[in-house]
């Protein structure tokens, strides 16, 4: 079969599929001279802050001269709220046979999935934590496959969630990391946490969550005693249900930190974490390197350089939490 037919019998498989996979096929009429193709494998759902990330890829894109429908074509896929690792390998599989000159991955699920289906397309990846760890890629300088892209922490935050969330509320005496576990690349982070925990005489345990009721059901039975505090690591189902997570925490008194701002916006506590748009705006310059040329295992990982802390003084009053006057003196933004 060829490359063009599996193209269009894989587009009528994902237009039957829209119950469970939504799935925005940018339509183009038929450019002169070459065009390139580009697929994006979103690993969350077609949610705001994902178009948000989206947009700042393909804004830097354009300015970097690709422009889609005339020289470039974009092709995507957002998994749905309750993609499993199957669905994804089937969508994976179903872009990898299209050929696209290069994809980005988002997320470590979209990673995980397009991996296991080809080792020659090139993947720039963004948010995923650990690619070393994790089997992406041999080493941040030299990634030595068809892989590279922007990792979203160095391992240490991990320590430093639980820091924060000390400082930000002195009498914790304990801490639940809520956490997927089918997310192999947050072990290091899950490790960290632990290793830090003698010191800051808090202990950790852990919960792992594949849905909102088992979210619901950590947080319940978490809250039931006074004085505890959440770690929620970065996953497209903790982002998928941001609101929930925010709201049982509320309801159980449970100070949260999160990796990113958009949760504090979304009603969580504090994040600590870089800007998230700009891994994207970054890995439209590796895109663009690829296009022209360059190969994968040439483009090191990056790691973040700078990271943000956003406090939520909204969610802390409706905590009954008063964080100290020195804390908030830190915070890069306080959102009130």
């Amino acid at each position: 079969m060829s490359t063009d037919m599996k193209r269009r019998e894989f587009i009528s498989l994902l237009g039957g599929a829209a119950a469970t996979a939504a799935w925005p096929l940018s339509a183009h009429a038929q450019q002169a001279g070459p065009v390139k193709r580009v697929g994006i494998f979103s690993g969350f759902p077609n949610d705001a802050e994902g178009q948000i990330r989206v947009k700042a890829f393909t804004d830097k894109l354009a300015a970097l001269g690709w422009v889609d429908g005339r020289n470039v074509r974009l092709e995507y896929i957002w998994a749905s709220r309750d993609v499993d690792e199957a669905r994804a390998r089937t969508l994976a599989a179903g872009m990898v046979g299209t050929a696209p000159d290069v994809i980005l991955a988002m997320t470590t699920p979209a990673l995980t999935a397009l991996r296991q289906e080809t080792r020659t397309i090139p993947i720039v990846f963004v948010q995923v934590t650990d690619p070393v760890d994790g089997g992406f890629v041999q080493s941040l300088a030299r990634p030595g496959g068809n892989i590279t892209g922007f990792s979203s922490f160095e391992v240490s935050v991990g320590g430093k969630w639980l820091e924060l969330l000390k400082e930000a509320m002195p009498s914790l005496a304990r801490v639940l990391v809520l956490l997927n576990p089918g997310n192999n690349s947050i072990r290091a982070l899950l490790s960290m946490i632990e290793s830090v925990a003698p010191m800051a005489k808090v202990p950790v345990s852990s919960a792992g969550v594949h849905n909102a009721a088992e979210i619901e059901t950590a947080l319940s039975t978490f809250g039931k005693e006074p004085n505890g505090g959440v770690i929620v690591l970065p996953d497209p189902v903790t982002t998928t249900h941001r609101e929930l997570i925010a709201a049982l925490a509320v309801q159980h008194r449970l100070p949260t930190i999160h990796a990113f701002r958009f949760f504090p916006t979304s009603g969580g506590l504090m994040s600590y974490g870089p800007d998230i748009s700009e891994y994207y705006r970054q890995a439209a310059t590796y895109v663009d390197r690829i296009l022209k040329g360059a190969k994968p295992a040439d483009l090191p990982v990056q790691n973040p350089v700078k990271y943000e802390l956003i406090v939520n003084l909204k969610t802390a009053k409706a905590l009954g939490l008063t964080i100290p006057e020195i804390f908030l003196v830190r915070a890069d933004e306080v959102i009130e």
